[in-house]
C-alpha cells in the first residue's frame, strides 16, 4: 500500500514529465525513496526548487491516500508500473502511465487495437464486430476505447465469442462514457478490464482522449483502423502506433464516403490492407508458427499439458527468462525447469545467448 500511494503521489506531481519522473525512480530505485529526501537533496539531483516543493507537497500525499481509499470502496485496483500485472509492452513505451486504475483483470495475450469513427456507418460497425470476433477466436485480446461507433462494435464483437477485451478510458474507470455504454462497461470488466490512467471521479475531457490513445497502441502489437475521416482521433492512434514500433492495419472503404478517407489514406501510405483477421495474424510471426518435423511428431504423439500450453502461449507473445515465466505462470521453479527442458528437448522452444527462452520454428 505504501508503494502504491507513492506511485500515485509521484503521478500527481506537477511540473515534471513522465520521462523525468521515471529517471528519478531509476536513480533512487523506488518512488518511496524520492519522498524520503529533503528539499536540498532533490535540488542536488538537478531539479528546480519549485519542482522539489511540488514533490514534497503534503497535500499530494493526502490526495494520493484519498484516491487509494476511494479505489478500495469502488473495487478498483491500482496497478503501478512496477506491478506484475502491468502490461509488459506498455511498460516499455517512451511515456508509460505510472499508474493504471483497473476494473477487472488485465488479460494476458496478443493485444490488437481496433479503433475508428464514432459516427460509423453500418458497414464499419459490422466490419469491426466481425474482425474483432475473429481475432478473439484466434486468441487475441481486442483493445479499444469504448467510444460510440467502431469502439463499441469492437468490444461487442470480442464479447460475442467469449473473448477478452480491454477498454481504455479518457476518464475515471468508474465513469461510463458514453453513458449508454454502462452495461457494456460492466461486461468488459467481468471478462477483461476497463482501465484508465485517470483516478476515479475524473470526468471526461477532450484533451484526455488523444493522450489515452498511446495506451491503446502501447498495449497492442498492432492497431487496426476500421473507418476514419481525415480528422479522426483514430489517425492519432495510428501515428502513435508507428512511433511505438507497432504494426498499422486498415480496412478499405468507399472512396466517396468521408469516413473512409482516413483509413484509405493509411493504406496508401503503407498500412496493411485488411479484408479478414488472417491478414492481421499473418503479420505477427508467432501467430502462425511453423514447427519443425520433430516438433510436429512430438505434438502428434503427446498433447501439451496445461502447464506446457501456458508456457507456449507466453513465449508466442515475447521471449522471456525462466524467472519471468515462473512469475507469470505461477509454476514452481523446480517443476518449471523440468517442463522447459522437455519442451526444449522436443524442439518447441530454445534459449538465446542472453538466457531467454523463445519459440523455435
Amino acid at each position: 500500500m505504501i508503494e502504491t500511494t507513492a506511485w500515485i503521489r509521484l503521478n500527481l506531481t506537477e511540473g515534471l514529465g513522465i520521462a523525468k519522473k521515471l529517471d528519478l525512480v531509476r536513480q533512487l530505485d523506488s518512488p518511496e525513496e524520492i519522498f524520503s529526501l529533503r528539499r536540498e537533496d532533490i535540488i542536488r539531483l538537478g531539479l528546480k526548487g519549485d519542482i522539489a516543493d511540488s514533490l514534497l507537497d503534503p497535500n499530494k500525499q493526502e490526495q494520493a491516500q484519498r484516491i487509494v481509499e476511494r479505489c478500495g470502496k469502488l473495487n478498483i485496483r491500482v496497478i503501478s508500473l512496477s506491478h506484475s500485472e502491468y502490461p509488459e509492452m506498455l511498460r516499455y513505451i517512451h511515456d508509460p502511465p505510472l499508474v493504471l486504475y483497473v476494473k477487472g483483470t488485465i488479460p494476458r495475450g496478443m493485444g490488437i487495437g481496433v479503433v475508428g469513427s464514432r459516427k460509423a456507418s453500418g458497414y464499419g460497425m459490422d466490419t469491426a464486430y466481425k474482425l474483432s470476433s475473429e481475432l478473439c477466436s484466434e486468441g487475441c485480446v481486442v483493445v479499444s476505447g469504448m467510444a460510440r461507433g467502431i469502439d463499441t462494435a469492437a468490444h461487442t464483437g470480442a464479447l460475442s465469442v467469449g473473448g477478452k477485451t480491454i477498454a481504455v478510458l479518457g476518464c475515471g474507470p468508474d465513469i461510463p462514457y458514453p453513458r449508454e455504454n454502462s452495461g457494456l462497461m460492466d461486461r468488459i470488466a467481468s471478462s477483461g478490464a476497463v482501465i484508465s490512467e485517470y483516478p476515479p471521479g475524473t470526468e471526461p475531457a477532450n484533451f484526455h482522449f488523444p493522450i489515452r490513445n498511446r495506451i491503446i497502441s502501447g498495449i497492442s502489437l498492432g492497431v487496426l483502423v476500421v473507418e476514419a475521416g481525415l480528422k479522426s482521433g483514430s489517425l492519432i492512434t495510428a501515428q502513435t502506433a508507428l512511433e511505438q514500433g507497432r504494426e498499422v492495419f486498415a480496412v478499405p472503404g468507399n472512396i466517396n464516403h468521408y469516413n473512409s478517407t482516413g483509413a484509405n489514406m493509411l493504406i496508401k501510405e503503407g498500412a496493411k490492407l485488411v479484408l479478414s483477421a488472417q491478414d492481421i495474424l499473418e503479420e505477427i510471426p508467432w501467430c502462425n508458427i511453423k514447427l519443425s518435423g520433430k516438433s510436429n511428431e512430438y505434438l502428434d504423439k503427446k498433447k501439451l499439458t496445461a502447464e506446457e500450453a501456458r508456457i507456449i502461449r507466453l513465449l508466442r507473445y515475447e521471449d522471456l527468462y525462466p524467472e519471468q515465466i515462473g512469475n507469470r505462470t505461477e509454476i514452481p521453479l523446480p517443476d518449471l525447469y523440468s517442463i522447459l527442458f522437455e519442451l526444449e528437448l522436443n524442439g518447441l522452444i530454445g534459449k538465446d545467448i542472453t538466457g531467454k527462452y523463445r519459440i523455435c520454428g
